[in-house]
């Protein structure tokens, strides 16, 4: 378990979503600065129907809670990107050991003949064992991915670009919603359910953070706990968008440590939405985000497709 001297007592404050409509330029400035000093930022009354995440997370829990013979017909040959994946597969690049949970992926419905359906498969869903599974977790993805371009209009706002300088890039992204389950752990196992990582995507919208453990690295090495109001969304910075704006915006290495023994013996749920640019979308350095202090660190630009596969082989997942 950390040590006390690695935990920092500093907290992430909360950004009400209210100020969107009523004060865009305040939100802008707020969000982007919390995500400029930590990656991360939380995002409280932004809006979602509690009423309808609390049945997503319903159906999400009564597929984990099916016999794992079952669980595991829905694993698909397309590793990670689609559907169920089992304990023992996903491991943090540079760790040894795997992480401590098993998840569930739903991905974009494209159109017949759209372009990037070669390496966007469609979706499977648990029709027979939770039969509102496709509705409530079908909701819950365009609710996020819709949540999700508002941040950016947000983020481009911050960077002084256009306010949707981001919707064209990402209307077609291959976006993920992981449905998370960390089994409870015993007093004397494993401390780290999820090893120290940084998101490879665009941004990553999270609900179900209340449950504690998740831990955010700050700039001096110490670790900061996130622990959001009930129903609160945190929102981090992903390595897509490190790169694109040159380290102005930190994509920041955080990890899932086990709570509090008292805490040890119920399991953790969440469900991290982890947005995407289009396949096709050449990451290239904002001009905006290079000047003499700071020089451009990857001149050389690549294709959003190209850079996930190039992570997921890092992570086992590919």
């Amino acid at each position: 378990m950390s040590q006390a001297s690695d935990i920092s007592s500093e907290t992430i404050p909360a950004v009400s979503f209210d100020l969107f409509d009523h004060d865009f330029d305040r939100f802008s400035r707020e969000l982007g600065g919390s995500f400029a000093r930590f990656g991360f930022a939380v995002i409280s009354d932004h809006g979602i129907d509690q009423a309808r995440i609390d049945a997503a997370l319903a159906d999400a829990k009564a597929f984990f809670a099916l016999p794992e013979e079952t669980k595991r017909r829905y694993k698909l040959p397309v590793s990670g990107q689609r559907g169920f994946t089992p304990f023992g597969i996903e491991t943090a690049k540079g760790h040894a050991h795997y992480d401590l949970k098993e998840f569930w992926h739903v991905g974009r419905d494209l159109p017949q003949g759209h372009r990037f359906r070669e390496h966007m498969p469609d979706n499977v869903w648990p029709d027979a064992e939770v039969p509102s599974f496709h509705e409530t977790i079908g909701w819950l993805y365009g609710a996020l991915d819709a949540m999700g371009l508002k941040v950016l209009e947000a983020i481009a706002v911050y960077l002084g670009l256009e306010r949707h300088f981001f919707d064209p890039t990402v209307d077609f992204g291959n976006s993920i919603l992981r449905l998370l389950h960390y089994p409870p752990t015993p007093p004397d196992g494993p401390h780290i359910r999820a090893g120290a990582h940084e998101d490879i995507n665009v941004i990553t919208l999270l609900l179900g953070a209340e449950e504690a453990g998740l831990e955010v690295k700050d700039r001096d090495g110490r670790w900061i706990g996130i622990n959001p109001s009930p129903g609160a969304l945190v929102c981090n910075i992903g390595d897509m968008l490190q790169r694109l704006t040159n380290h102005r915006l930190p994509s920041t290495t955080h990890r899932v440590v086990n709570p509090a023994p008292e805490r040890r013996g119920f399991a953790r749920y969440s469900t991290p939405f982890f947005l995407h640019f289009n396949s096709d979308y050449e990451i290239r350095t904002l001009p905006n985000c290079v000047d003499a202090a700071h020089p451009e660190r990857n001149p050389q630009p690549i294709t959003a497709d190209e850079y996930l596969r190039e992570r997921l082989r890092e992570i086992k997942l590919a």
